[in-house]
């Protein structure tokens, strides 16, 4: 599939079109709120975006926002640039666990320091998150951990026939 055309950003918006490959990250002030059966699962102002192009931004958390509810989980994936991903579950008393829910790098690579101690998480595994009280719609397709928001523009790569962008 081609190289789909970028919307067009308004006020106040960015194109992920715009973003770079390799991927950047940068600390960004913002609120990310996690929600899962009435329980906040996580709370924090701390966050690292990562960006990179096609994708809505990434949100990493730290691992302390979580308190005792992640999880060490079997899956490990690997990413050309950050390097060697360990999958989390979410473990709330009373629910069902969050299957590989969310991701962290134990040592991530040289270009990426700010991912240290970091998780990521898939927003529709989540009854509710936020960023800045805005809810947050899940990047397209299961591979995927982008959060999108009114303040970016795709198309998104994970809807079908995007895997060669």
């Amino acid at each position: 599939m081609p190289r789909p055309c970028p919307e067009k950003p308004g006020p106040g918006q960015e194109s992920v079109w715009d973003y770079p490959r390799p991927p950047r990250a940068e600390a960004v002030s913002r609120r990310a709120v996690l929600h899962r059966g009435g329980t906040v699962v996580a709370d924090t102002s701390d966050l690292v975006r990562v960006l990179e192009s096609s994708h809505p931004p990434t949100y990493y958390l730290p691992r302390a926002a979580f308190g005792d509810y992640l999880r060490p989980a079997e899956r490990t994936t690997v990413c050309e640039w950050k390097g060697v991903a360990r999958f989390v579950d979410i473990v709330i008393p009373g629910l069902p666990p969050l299957r590989d829910a969310g991701w962290w790098y134990p040592v991530p690579e040289v270009h990426y320091p700010e991912l240290r101690d970091r998780v990521a998480v898939y927003a529709g595994s989540f009854d509710q998150v936020t960023l800045d009280g805005e809810i947050v719609a899940p990047q397209p397709g299961e591979f995927y951990g982008g959060w999108i928001t009114k303040d970016v523009v795709g198309p998104f790569k994970g809807v079908p026939g995007s895997w060669g962008w």
